[in-house]
């Protein structure tokens, strides 16, 4: 399934300001429950809960190839991450990318993402 991408600029300061933080070598994902989740689960076809996805990765790792790639890479290792996991829904979910993320795989990202998803009880048992 395709990912609900935040738009707004002051969804992610509040994740950043309010939300639980997970640092590890190549990302940091904070996490907000979303209070428009409600409003968006009435809209969606299916009726159900979905997490809205924030990618950031910074003029400092590069060009734009460089940046396109490094979100390509989080995309494919969150699609990973989902897939062996069940993830709460109905948050805001907000991934920045740091320095060293210009040279990990899909599947370190998707190892750290597992991770992090586990330290902020976001897996559904």
């Amino acid at each position: 399934m395709k990912h609900i991408a935040i738009k707004e600029n002051h969804l992610y300061s509040k994740a950043y300001a309010k939300g639980q933080k997970f640092v590890s070598r190549n990302t940091v994902v904070y996490v907000l429950k979303d209070f428009k989740s409600e409003k968006l689960m009435k809209a969606n076809p299916m009726k159900e809960y979905i997490n809205r996805i924030g990618l950031t990765v910074s003029k400092k790792l590069g060009g734009a190839v460089v940046r396109n790639r490094v979100k390509r890479i989080l995309r494919e290792g969150l699609r990973q991450a989902e897939s062996e996991l069940s993830l709460k829904k109905g948050y805001l979910i907000v991934i920045v990318a740091r320095a060293s993320s210009v040279d990990a795989t899909s599947s370190h990202i998707h190892k750290e993402l597992t991770k992090a998803f586990a330290s902020l009880n976001m897996i559904e048992q």
